[in-house]
């Protein structure tokens, strides 16, 4: 038996050992990716091919901690119901022994080709890094190529996370890297034929430009054109938090500008997070036939008290987001859950049309553990508007102060901690609830707020209330993998 197919069957041993207690989870999300056992983290290889999305995703069966990652499959055809394929890498190789780490995938000649990071370690933890490819007639079984890239002199060996496009005729590959000196970089690649490659030097940050100072380390590189710009999307570490931006351990966030495929150089702004909660990282886009950028999230940050998830006694952890659509408004991405989304909705629907005076409320027909709500036309006079989740979250907008707050109940000790942003006008709200996370879209995408959290099993109620007065319109759909 090839070390691939005794690494397959143990992890398919992990899954049918386990599958009875991680059902059992009360906090078992119902219309989420989510791993069948063990961790999940980095979506990879997202790609739409022949009418079917591929979402591929880091996984590691063996337990809900990191290390030697396979990758794990789903597809869909609609965004909405997904299969969960037979494993798609396993770190079986010389290259990858270490992991599969993450990647991208893009269509070439009607096959998926797929660019992934080897991680390779000593028994001294020294680590090496290679940029490797496989190639798949169906999207489901790979032909691992080995090696295309190898480290290119400037970097440390955290580089890895290569993403791969098409432009003008020519193939491009971002990478995720540290430079010698510690700064946080993305390095460029052209090819002619994606198996050949030229590094072209740093696109982003390495001790230059707006981005020179600008942590340790940057993750899962994105460019694209989105609008008439280009935006490169990235995961920074080592910032230092600022008033209420970079709260959480890591970051994922973007920049946009001009970027020349000729000299690949990129002019852009200045950083803007793309999510204010506190679960959100590892981005990754794909264009689709329909002309849309497509985003997935992984809804968690590295090293922020993963070992103190609730789902963790049930063998299982960590879900990726809703899909959204990326659109730029104004000079700012936002982010849209796809259209698709509303197939999840159950037949009927519950509307209020409702008006708080210094009072709390809950609202007849309008609570669950798996539910949509869409808040239009909202009016607050001075004072605050705030929305409650059962025991477990809270949405306040400040009218006077401008600043949108959500707070959760800390799985690590109970108390009470936030998020924030500043909102000029909170005009529209919808909100995704699925047993234990929430997604936030604010005035139609122009905010999200993506976070995990753990409300008592037995309390689904949502409550509405008012320091002054305000009004707004509400519809509630109950979700159907509720």
């Amino acid at each position: 038996m090839t070390r691939d197919e005794q690494l397959r069957q143990a992890a398919y041993a992990e899954m049918d050992e386990h599958k009875e207690i991680v059902e059992r989870d009360p906090y078992r999300l119902r219309y989420h990716l989510m791993p069948p056992v063990g961790l999940l983290n980095d979506p990879n290889g997202f790609i739409q091919s022949r009418g079917v999305y591929h979402l591929y995703y880091q996984w590691m069966p063996f337990k809900t901690g990191h290390g030697a990652k396979f990758w794990g499959h789903y597809s869909s055809t609609d965004l909405v119901d997904w299969t969960h394929e037979e494993i798609a890498l396993t770190p079986s190789e010389w290259y990858e022994k270490n992991g599969c780490y993450s990647g991208s995938a893009i269509e070439h000649d009607g096959n998926i080709h797929v660019f992934y990071t080897g991680n390779v370690k000593d028994e001294e933890g020294n680590r090496e890094t290679y940029q490797c490819l496989a190639v798949s007639e169906d999207g489901v079984t790979f032909d691992k190529k080995g090696p295309v890239v190898h480290l290119p002199v400037g970097f440390t060996a955290h580089f890895r996370d290569p993403k791969v496009w098409k432009q003008d005729g020519t193939y491009y590959m971002v990478v995720g890297a540290q430079t010698t000196d510690l700064k946080g970089a993305v390095a460029i690649f052209r090819s002619e034929n994606l198996a050949d490659w030229t590094y072209s030097g740093i696109l982003a940050g390495g001790g230059r430009g707006k981005l020179a100072d600008f942590g340790y380390m940057f993750e899962c590189p994105d460019l694209f054109p989105l609008d008439g710009e280009d935006v490169l999307i990235f995961s920074p570490q080592g910032l230092e938090a600022e008033g209420m931006k970079y709260r959480n351990v890591y970051q994922a966030g973007y920049v946009k500008g001009s970027f020349d495929p000729e000299s690949t150089a990129f002019e852009h702004g200045d950083f803007e997070e793309l999510d204010r909660g506190f679960d959100f990282y590892a981005p990754q886009t794909t264009l689709d036939d329909k002309g849309r950028r497509i985003l997935y999230g992984w809804m968690s940050v590295p090293d922020q008290n993963e070992q103190n998830h609730p789902t963790i006694e049930y063998k299982w952890l960590h879900t990726m987001t809703l899909p959204r659509e990326l659109k730029v408004v104004g000079d700012k991405v936002w982010q849209i859950p796809v259209g698709e989304l509303t197939a999840l909705r159950a037949e009927g629907v519950v509307e209020h049309r409702v008006t708080l005076m210094r009072e709390n409320k809950e609202l007849e027909g309008v609570r669950g553990k798996t539910v949509e709500l869409q808040l239009d036309d909202i009016r607050i006079e001075n004072g605050w508007l705030d929305l409650t989740i059962s025991d477990g979250a809270r949405l306040l907008y400040h009218q006077s102060d401008k600043v949108f707050t959500f707070e959760r109940k800390s799985y690590v000790d109970g108390t009470v901690e936030k998020r924030q942003c500043t909102l000029n006008e909170l005009k529209s709200m919808q909100i995704f609830i699925d047993t234990s996370s929430i997604e936030i879209f604010i005035n139609g995408g122009e905010e999200t707020f993506t976070s995990r959290f753990y409300p008592s099993p037995n309390l689904d109620r949502i409550s509405f209330s008012a320091s002054k007065k305000a009004e707004f319109r509400l519809k509630k759909w109950s979700l159907k993998r509720g």
